[in-house]
């Protein structure tokens, strides 16, 4: 695998995602709720996000 698509597939976990948006994991939640938030799933009952979703959904908000 490249290095640019294991990046890509990296994973992060609900409190890192919330620090990286630097947003409480109350703030997250609601965000979700709300559909504002970046893609995620559920992987083994633990909501993840993928950190090229995270990244693009902050690129988005300065275009």
């Amino acid at each position: 695998m490249t290095e640019e698509k294991k990046d890509q597939t990296m994973l992060l976990t609900f409190q890192e995602t919330a620090e990286r948006l630097s947003r409480t994991p109350a703030a997250l939640r609601w965000m979700i709720h709300r559909g504002t938030a970046p893609k995620s799933g559920l992987i083994a009952g633990r909501r993840m996000f993928r950190i090229h979703d995270v990244d693009a959904f902050i690129a988005a908000a300065f275009a």
